[in-house]
């Protein structure tokens, strides 16, 4: 039992086993820490509380907590996770938890600190579910809750006489000064501890920043002041007043530091509102799963769920796993994983998505995929990621920002010299006050907060409209295309496509060409090969084995069956295997222009017929090529079909140009030859042959539904693979940009307009010197107005 615990009350024992052995453990507790029972801890100010006498005391969480003052309790009821320390601290990470900074993610170590360059707390790199509320910022809440009453009564000390408050005159003098000294110093030797802290390390580390000017600013105030108190002698005579004091700045010391101190807990509120999204999906997965086994159904956690295990999922419940439906039929909405609103049915045999809804009907599943291998693991893990990420824009604030705080400790040292010798008297004062606006008006929080406050809001948008970010360069580089690359099959098509004729020649039979060809085709993995399969199942074709089965890039397939030579491909690989195309020319062609696939057959050598499939256009396709139109972007076409077959789909959806029959390292090529003409080139594909390409292009765009090497090759990855999924990446992609773009010019203009206002330029024909409180106001606004922007982001309408 904790100190805050509340004491066991006396009672009367009772007969029997259970009272006596209740009163025996509690008695050998007492005996052990009977302090724990006398008093308690008020966990806002810390103080020690008698228990038996204490007059404020309040329950949450099942526990009492005593309090010293009715101050403390009111503090406590209105947040209390912000005074619980350890207990709303996150639980343990799991093991082998990296941290990284968030604003400085080349940071990486095995456990918990400070960030070397910046100074802010490092993170974990793997997010969890129970991680809890950030640490840092329930450390900060609190010691604004301590600090700001206390920086409260040493501004009003300072400024009574402003506010009609005689304060110095009724205290006198000598009081005064020593009860702004006791109220600030607390502010400033814990209160701000870690900023000072921060700042120290960025002097010892080289690196320096913010906390560099902060700590210099509100440390040269507080010292000049404690000094100034003891010993006034050592100032000369026209800095002192009546009294024979010099002037002290204990309150601009501890306003500046809790005018810092609201900025940090804003910023970090900010930021947890930034990791909403990675919640939101992390909370998609349900805790359990009802696992079938030859003993029956129970519930067992999510993390004991094996491949192979058979699940049931009853309406209303969260898919667990990635799987197969075994058996039933139901809806199930995949809203949140492919943004797309409207239900999926799904029968036996279709593929589920761990973390999505079934609505309707009861069914059991297969578990495939679990763990990190599901792909709400994988998105997850990729918006975490993407919004550690860094883009290229950001380095021209680094860049500022590496030269700027130096430059800013000489511009204050010039301000404090130039007021020393030009400044009137009591010109020590106005150099001080001078120094000090500069140092912390300054201070390039805001410049930091820019680029990553924009990305980390982006990334979460997109994911929860399906689409994922694998780095803030990819979301940079798509604001810039000019050229999009699609592929046609499962790209702009469904990318299932169906046998739809079989035409033999005059000395073979139709249904023989058919088993001959599907029989073949069992060999490959290519959806075309699974269309003629499927089809020929469907109209009864038997089927034999194939033996010594080959795909020729870009060209077709062949093999043996039943003793029989047999390629099917198009007209190069027929005249590869010696057969003419010729007599099927026409025919081909003529499929082609209805925007089907002909693929020639040859049997022994000799011409036998042709194959011809089709695969449907996507209905989101036509508006999806309108809108990336609007968008700015030319569209073209790569794929592997022929010409005309090409150009017919081409012709139907507007496309601007078509490169038909190409092979993928064809592909790549098209990418290489686009951007020699200096355009910027985004590639858009789902296939394996596609992986080239897309890591070839500046930015590689994968349909999530295709497969894996062409996501790890991309930059961009739509969940549902939609080019209305493109049309939301390019949206989100232009106004992150134009976002963070924002978000630098008010931090670029705040800096160059009100450093030379902080060092007095104003002084001379206006009679304006900014006060050192008045400077560390605006710069926590400035950091408020990059944070406000950059949420923005959060309600942006992405269409489609």
């Amino acid at each position: 039992m904790t100190a805050k615990q509340d004491a066991a009350k006396p009672h009367q024992e009772q007969p029997g086993n259970t009272q006596h052995g209740h009163t025996g453990r509690r008695r050998e507790r007492f005996a052990a820490a009977p302090e724990d029972y006398i008093t308690a801890e008020d966990p806002v100010c810390g103080m020690s509380v008698d228990r038996a006498s204490a007059q404020h005391m309040a329950k949450h969480a099942g526990e009492r907590f005593y309090f010293c003052s009715e101050r403390c309790q009111t503090c406590f009821e209105a947040e209390p996770d912000a005074f619980l320390g350890n207990h709303s601290a996150p639980g343990p990470m799991p093991e082998g938890t990296l941290y990284t900074c968030p604003m400085d993610p080349e940071i990486v170590q095995d456990h918990p600190g400070d960030c070397p360059i910046c100074g802010m707390a490092l993170e974990p790199m793997t997010p969890t579910t129970d991680a809890g509320p950030n640490p840092e910022l329930i450390d900060f809440r609190r010691r604004l809750w301590i600090g700001g009453p206390l920086a409260a009564g040493v501004f009003v000390l300072e400024m009574g006489d402003h506010l009609g408050l005689p304060l110095a005159e009724e205290l006198g003098p000598t009081l005064h000064i020593w009860l702004q000294f006791l109220l600030a110093t607390p502010v400033v030797v814990w209160i701000a501890f870690p900023f000072f802290k921060r700042g120290w390390s960025s002097i010892v580390n080289r690196s320096p920043n913010m906390w560099t000017l902060i700590a210099l600013g509100t440390g040269a105030a507080y010292l000049f002041s404690l000094v100034g108190m003891l010993f006034p002698g050592v100032f000369p005579a026209s800095l002192l007043n009546q009294h024979g004091q010099a002037p002290v700045y204990f309150e601009a010391a501890a306003v500046i530091l809790i005018l810092v101190l609201v900025g940090q807990v804003m910023e970090l509120s900010a930021r947890e509102r930034t990791g909403d999204a990675i919640r939101a999906l992390l909370n998609l997965a349900p805790k359990t799963a009802r696992r079938i086994t030859d003993d029956g159904e129970s519930d067992v956690p999510l993390e004991e769920v094996r491949q192979g295990d058979r699940l049931r999922v009853r309406p209303g419940e969260s898919v667990p796993v990635d799987g197969v439906l075994l058996e039933g039929r139901s809806a199930v909405d995949e809203s949140m994983i492919t943004g797309e609103p409207v239900p999926v049915e799904k029968a036996e045999g279709d593929g589920v998505t761990g973390g999505t809804l079934n609505k309707s009907g009861s069914f059991i599943m297969t578990a495939e995929k679990v763990g990190a291998d599901t792909v709400l693991s994988r998105i997850v893990d990729m918006v975490a990621k993407a919004q550690r990420s860094r883009a290229p824009i950001q380095a021209l604030a680094d860049r500022v920002a590496g030269y700027f705080v130096p430059a800013v400790v000489l511009i204050a040292l010039a301000a404090m010299a130039s007021w020393l010798i030009f400044g009137p008297s009591p010109a020590l004062s106005y150099a001080v006050v001078a120094a000090v606006s500069v140092l912390i008006i300054a201070c390039p929080c805001a410049l930091g907060l820019a680029t990553p406050m924009s990305i980390m809001v982006a990334t979460g948008r997109g994911a929860q409209a399906g689409v994922l970010i694998r780095d803030a360069e990819a979301l940079e580089r798509f604001a810039k295309v000019d050229v999009l690359i699609v592929d046609k099959t499962g790209t702009l098509t469904e990318g299932r496509p169906t046998l739809t004729d079989v035409i033999a020649a005059n000395d073979v039979v139709e249904s023989d060409l058919l088993s001959l060809v599907a029989s073949l085709e069992r060999g490959s993995e290519h959806p075309l090969a699974e269309a003629i399969v499927d089809g020929a199942e469907k109209r009864g074709a038997a089927l034999s084995d194939t033996a010594d089965f080959e795909a020729v890039t870009g060209k077709g397939v062949r093999g043996t069956v039943s003793g029989k030579a047999i390629a099917l491909g198009n007209a190069a690989m027929m005249r590869d295997v010696g057969a003419d195309p010729e007599a099927f020319a026409e025919t081909a062609t003529s499929l082609q222009e209805q925007g089907k696939t002909a693929m020639f057959v040859a049997v022994d050598g000799l011409a036998a017929g042709l194959i011809a499939v089709a695969d449907r256009v996507k209905e989101t396709t036509p508006s999806a090529i309108r809108a990336l139109h609007e968008a700015g972007l030319r569209i073209v076409m790569a794929t592997g079909d022929s010409r005309r077959t090409a150009d017919a789909v081409a012709r139907d959806l507007g496309i601007d140009d078509v490169r038909a029959e190409v092979s993928p390292e064809d592909k790549g090529t098209l990418v290489e030859e686009l951007r020699a003409q200096g355009l910027k080139v985004a590639m858009a594909g789902d296939g394996v042959n596609d992986a080239p390409a897309l890591a070839a292009a500046d930015v590689g765009i994968a349909m999530g539904t295709g497969a894996d090497v062409a996501v790890e090759s991309a930059g961009v990855t739509l969940v549902k693979g939609d080019l209305m999924g493109i049309v939301r990446a390019r949206r989100l992609a232009q106004a992150t940009m134009g976002n963070i773009r924002q978000n630098l010019f008010f931090a670029f203009v705040y800096n160059a307009a009100g450093v030379p206002i902080a060092a007095g330029v104003l002084y001379p024909m206006f009679g304006i010197l900014l006060s050192p409180i008045v400077a560390a106001a605006a710069m926590s606004l400035s950091s408020v107005s990059v944070i406000g922007n950059a949420l923005r982001l959060r309600t942006l309408k992405l269409g489609g």
